[in-house]
C-alpha cells in the first residue's frame, strides 16, 4: 500500500510539475500583456513607449513596513505600481501614471481583494467624472484624503477602508515618484546630488 501511493505521489508530482513547465511561459506572457496594457491605460492611452519594460524596483520603508514600489519610465511620464497592504481584503495594489510635474494622468487597479459590489467599485470610483475623481490631481499639492479624514476625495459609499487604502497606495506612489527623482519627460533619474542625464 506505501509503495502504491508512494508511486502515486510521484506521478502526480511530475505530472504537477510538467503542466508548470507548459503553462509558465503563457501566464509570463499575459501577465507582461496586461501590464504594458496597464501602463498604456494609465500614462492616458494611445502610443506609449516603455523605456523600461521590467521596471525599477524600489524599497521604502511606509508604517514601519518595507514595500516594494516599481518605477517604469515611459516618452509620456512615469508609472508606478504601488501597494497597500491595508485594504478590507488584504492587498490592495494600483498602477498609477503621473506627468512630469506629478499630476495623475490615469490609474488602474491590479489587485483588488475588496468586498464585491462595495469596496470592488474602486476600478472605476475614483476615474474622470465619478464621484471620487483624482485624475489631474496632484498629489504634491494637496494629499490625497478622504473628507472623512479631512481631505477633498468622496469616499466610496459604505467602503471608507477600502478608499483609505486605495488613497494610500496613490499617494505613496506619487512619493516614490518624487523621492527617485524621476523626471518624466526623459526617463532619467537624479544620483546622489548629480545632474539628470539621460540613461
Amino acid at each position: 500500500m506505501v509503495c502504491v501511493l508512494t508511486g502515486i505521489a510521484v506521478i502526480c508530482g511530475g505530472l504537477l510539475a510538467g503542466a508548470n513547465e507548459v503553462t509558465k511561459g503563457p501566464i509570463e506572457a499575459t501577465n507582461a500583456k496586461t501590464l504594458a496594457d496597464g501602463i498604456t491605460a494609465v500614462m492616458g492611452g494611445g502610443s506609449v513607449k516603455v523605456e523600461n519594460p521590467d521596471g525599477k524596483e524600489v524599497k521604502r520603508t511606509v508604517d514601519g513596513k518595507e514595500l516594494t514600489y516599481t518605477i517604469y519610465n515611459t516618452d509620456k511620464g512615469i508609472a508606478v505600481k504601488s501597494t497597500d497592504p491595508k485594504g478590507f481584503g488584504g492587498n490592495l495594489t494600483v498602477l498609477v501614471g503621473f506627468n512630469q510635474t506629478g499630476d495623475i494622468l490615469g490609474y488602474t487597479v491590479l489587485e483588488n481583494n475588496e468586498t464585491p459590489g462595495l469596496g470592488a467599485k474602486c476600478p472605476d470610483w475614483f476615474q474622470q467624472g465619478a464621484p471620487g475623481n483624482i485624475i489631474g490631481k496632484n498629489p504634491g499639492a494637496n494629499e490625497l484624503k478622504v473628507k472623512q479624514d479631512g481631505g477633498d476625495v468622496d469616499a466610496i459609499t459604505a467602503s471608507t477602508i477600502t478608499s483609505r487604502a486605495f488613497l494610500r497606495a496613490v499617494q505613496q506612489a506619487y512619493s516614490t515618484f518624487k523621492e527617485a527623482g524621476v523626471d518624466g519627460c526623459t526617463g532619467a533619474t537624479t544620483q546622489e546630488g548629480k545632474e539628470a542625464t539621460n540613461e
